[in-house]
């Protein structure tokens, strides 16, 4: 398509073109007040794509900006490719989580994959080198052949990607739900290593300075990447698929170790990765927090396709391109670097004085535009919020304890679901050691890496129970921030820091909005209560298809430090004889409870209560103990409650089972989902000194003859199973509805 054939502005405001962009009518004239003109084509799809939700956060900035972000050991909060928190000893983790949910629905294996590269160049354009990789995933039920489809290739696409770059993904988690049935969530997070000297930041400093583009050439894959990610799905979104890129991990490699070659190099001011909204946000973005302008030659940049015009190079969001600040005169430098790595820098630009973002193509201007419109100063939209009328219903239900007949059987059921079943077949696609610093792989309740060098270890995990938050996305938000933290504290470590990444519905609807405030109140309150800043995230909205929304899914990708590598420690039973040990009791809180949904087929009623302050108590007595070498094990509390957690610490030792007596009802002690509950075992010799340090009671002992036994206090064996049949339900639940293709 060339020049002669973009509409005119005169087309572009007669016929209303902008609105097929996602610009409003009041958004239009704000442009053209901002412009003193009428835009033209190119210049409308700039403002289009920089004023989206995805880029701009117009409709979720006023909740974002309550979240605290700031520690005493954050070195870098929201606003930067990634966040950074110190660990000590001059080195820094450095980490973000992200979406790619629209572009994995309609093609999972490019969308998953591209979601975990363009996470991955956010870290290392911090200057961090990428060490781990995680993901959370939500899916519709397994069963069907398009939810197997999907669920098969964005696996596929991840670990694709991941394993060909040579970085470990060592954890996240699944759930499976109706709600995801047309629009599955895919958050990609990585987590970074770097020393404080080393930190880069995207701005666009020193008059004359040298604008350079390095890595992939430019092609006309992803172009409105980012204004399709900011609008609902419908059945006519398959045509997008033109708008999803395409990877290449061994290109992302070479680039990788070429940017951070060049980080060592002084004469880079300023590095950033061309993510959503590619070229055009990555010059805008850089221009403004730089307090500067960049003039650029789109003549210039390395192109893939013949005749692409403006708009199209602003607007593509091909993969594995950096944008890098280069001193005046020094260019020759990045060039060899990036050079040995067999990849392409080019200047196409300097840095300006005038704060303008300004397009040349064949000599002729294609876009003048300044760039804190496109980068700070986008409208931002105070949305109207009302109570869903179900939230109502639910809080004044009088909740009944499921019926269960069949406490044993029902045990058996619960592994059998997905949400809680294995997800082996997900991981062991994984390569969770390459690096070889992985000390803990998936399958516990945190994924645990080594630090070279040192003593310390570091700790991650992704969590979201969105069932909690769709019957109360208050409560809901603080068990997400609250579980996150407990799997850290599991595994040996003390909660840093999290990332955040907000799957919503339309906040066009006031009650999706809703749900959004609230979430974001109780995410708030449990981080300011266990110390734990945001220092980062993304938001994605408009995740509906034909009108149905999603549960809001406010997905918590947290790191803790393990000061110590002895302080390490696993969910699984360790030693035939030791003391089981039960920290909290169960309440008769079944809302939104793995048991609710098998029973009911679908959930209702309250929330599990969480109290901050007991959270916080638990938290800090439990890791007082790990710290001390007084805890064999330790597992949190979550879906299925107690009896799952039971089968699930016998599951990673060969021959090991367990022999537990319980006080109380069965159904309420087996399968509550009662919050700050932990399953800990302590070896005989360290029980006085664990009791002293922590509020637990004992409740069994560790046993050799590969059963779990439970009985009550009425005598009855509530379930005498052997753990290999139990595992074998749990491990085969997953491959067995991937064959079923109904």
């Amino acid at each position: 398509m060339s020049l002669l054939l973009e509409p005119s502005p005169e087309q572009i405001r007669e016929e209303q073109l902008y609105r097929q962009m996602g610009i409003t009518e009041n958004e239009f004239s704000m442009i053209e007040n901002i412009l003193g003109r009428t835009p033209n084509y190119t210049e409308t799809g700039i403002f289009s794509v920089m004023w989206s939700e995805h880029c701009s956060y117009k409709n979720s900035k006023p909740v974002l900006k309550k979240f605290p972000v700031t520690g005493e050991k954050v070195l870098q909060g929201p606003g930067e490719g990634a966040g950074i928190v110190d660990i000590g000893d001059g080195q820094a983790v450095v980490f973000k989580i992200e979406s790619h949910n629209h572009p994995s629905a309609i093609e999972p294996y490019q969308g998953a994959a591209t979601g975990v590269g363009g996470i991955i160049r956010d870290v290392f354009s911090m200057g961090a080198r990428p060490i781990a990789l995680l993901n959370s995933l939500r899916f519709g039920e397994l069963g069907s052949k398009k939810v197997n489809y999907l669920f098969e290739e964005v696996v596929a696409g991840i670990a694709g990607y991941g394993n060909c770059i040579g970085i470990p993904t060592v954890g996240g988690e699944i759930q499976f739900d109706p709600s995801y049935e047309g629009n599955p969530l895919v958050n990609a997070m990585c987590v970074g290593l770097i020393n404080h000297e080393d930190i880069k930041k995207g701005q666009a400093k020193g008059i004359g300075n040298t604008v350079m583009y390095a890595g992939a050439k430019t092609g006309r894959d992803g172009i409105h990447g980012a204004t399709f990610a900011s609008e609902e799905l419908n059945d006519q979104s398959d045509e997008k698929r033109p708008a999803v890129q395409v990877g290449d991990p061994f290109m992302e490699k070479l680039l990788l170790e070429a940017c951070l070659e060049a980080i060592q190099c002084d004469a880079l001011v300023g590095i950033q990765d061309m993510g959503a909204a590619g070229l055009t946000s990555s010059a805008a973005e850089m221009a403004s927090k730089g307090g500067s302008g960049i003039a650029m030659n789109l003549d210039l940049v390395p192109q893939r396709e013949t005749g692409m015009t403006p708009y199209e190079m602003m607007l593509s969001e091909s993969q594995e391109r950096m944008l890098l600040i280069i001193e005046k005169g020094r260019e020759e430098e990045i060039e060899r670097i990036f050079a040995k790595y067999e990849l392409e820098a080019k200047a196409i630009g300097t840095v300006t004085d005038d704060k303008l973002l300004h397009v040349t193509h064949k000599g002729e201007t294609a876009a003048v535009i300044p760039v804190d419109a496109l980068a700070e100063d986008a409208p931002v939209y105070h949305k109207t919020s009302k109570v869903p009328v179900y939230f109502t219903e639910f809080q004044d239900m009088a909740l009944e304890k499921p019926v269960v007949n069949d406490l044993q059987e029902t045990l058996k059921e619960l592994l059998a679901q997905p949400t809680i079943a294995s997800k082996e077949w997900v991981y062991s696609q994984y390569d969770h050691m390459v690096q070889t610093n992985t000390v803990v792989a998936p399958g516990s309740d945190a994924a645990v890496l080594r630090i070279r060098g040192t003593k310390k270890a570091l700790a991650m995990t992704t969590d979201c129970n969105s069932r909690y938050l769709y019957l109360d996305p208050e409560t809901g938000g603080r068990i997400a921030v609250a579980e996150a933290a407990r799997n850290i504290v599991c595994s040996g470590g003390t909660p840093l820091a999290i990332t955040d990444c907000l799957n919503f519905g339309s906040p066009e609807n006031p009650e999706i909005f809703w749900q959004l405030e609230k979430a974001a109140e109780g995410m708030i309150a449990a981080c300011l209560a266990l110390n734990a800043p945001v220092i980062g995230g993304n938001v994605s909205l408009y995740n509906e298809t034909n009108g149905t929304a999603i549960y809001p899914t406010p997905v918590i990708g947290m790191v803790g430090l393990i000061e110590d590598t002895s302080y390490i420690t696993t969910q699984h039973f360790k030693e035939n004889g030791d003391l089981i040990y039960l920290i909290g009791s169960a309440k008769p809180e079944f809302g939104g409870s793995e048991l609710q949904k098998l029973i009911n087929g679908d959930i209702s009623g309250k929330a599990p209560e969480l109290d901050l302050g007991i959270e916080k108590e638990r938290m800090e007595e439990l890791s007082k103990a790990i710290r001390k070498g007084l805890v064999a094990s330790a597992h949190d509390l979550a879906e299925g409650g107690l009896a799952v957690a039971l089968a699930e610490c016998t599951f990673g030792t060969e021959g090991m089972g367990a022999s537990v007596t319980l006080q109380g009802e069965a159904v309420t002690e087996l399968f509550s989902e009662t919050q700050s509950r932990y399953l800990v075992s302590v070896s005989r010799e360290k029980k006085e000194a664990f009791e002293a340090e922590v509020q637990a009671v004992q409740i069994g002992e560790v046993t050799g003859n590969g059963r779990l036994l439970v009985t009550g206090d009425d005598k009855k064996h509530w379930i005498d199973a052997q753990v290999s049949e139990l595992k074998e339900i749990w491990k085969g639940a997953i491959p067995c509805l991937l064959k079923s293709k109904a």
